[in-house]
């Protein structure tokens, strides 16, 4: 959903990376493979080879590839190359602490999803538009965004949430790099759930399980 209303108002972008190679990668690959999205490369970048060269056969086998449509794939060999090669960057690690520290990495101002958030120095932020999901959720835990309040000592280089952009109160700038960091709120587990039960009630397919829950004491 960032992805695609903080690039409604710049070109599009058709070169994608993926840094971090995990689970997580994959699904927002498939995501937006899924909702229409299409790139002329698809980079690949991570501290593990092994996990880079399945990530990447990964990819071809959906379709990416030479003989797909989905992008030529291309395996980085530094986060430098991976960065200054996309126009929109996926941060999907298990970084406890700010590892990516040069800002003229993100000169071409690429749209940032930073889902792991803690992968980019608090100046690399300061020089961007940020987003995140919520703010009191978002600013906490030593997040590259929370690293960035301590620093400024305010929320000044908070553009808004993505709330703010959906209702149209705050536009995302094409002239600088746009990092969306969001936390994960669990309301929409909430709302998914809600909405899955309430289909398949309406639907009369909906079934009670007995002792689903065999042991409900917290240690047995």
């Amino acid at each position: 959903l960032a992805a695609d209303r903080l690039c409604r108002n710049r070109p599009r972008p058709t070169r994608v990376g993926f840094f971090g190679t995990g689970l997580i990668a994959r699904y927002i690959h498939t995501f937006l493979a899924g909702t229409g999205w299409s790139f002329d490369t698809v980079g690949v970048y991570d501290v593990s080879a092994d996990s880079a060269a399945g990530f990447r056969g990964y990819l071809e086998q959906a379709g990416a590839g030479p003989a797909g449509s989905a992008g030529a794939v291309t395996v980085h060999g530094s986060p430098e190359e991976l960065i200054r090669a996309s126009d929109l960057v996926v941060f999907a690690t298990v970084a406890g602490r700010p590892h990516v520290t040069e800002p003229s990495w993100f000169a071409h101002h690429p749209v940032v999803l930073h889902v792991s958030l803690r992968d980019l120095d608090p100046r690399i932020l300061l020089e961007s538009a940020n987003f995140v999901d919520d703010v009191e959720h978002c600013l906490k835990a030593d997040t590259s965004p929370h690293l960035a309040e301590q620093l400024t000592g305010g929320r000044d280089f908070l553009d808004g949430t993505l709330d703010d952009v959906l209702t149209g109160r705050v536009e995302p700038p094409a002239d600088r790099t746009v990092v969306f960091s969001p936390f994960g709120l669990g309301v929409l587990d909430l709302a998914v759930g809600k909405y899955v039960h309430d289909e398949v009630a309406r639907s009369g397919r909906l079934h009670v399980v007995d002792d689903f829950f065999h042991e409900l004491r917290r240690y047995g």
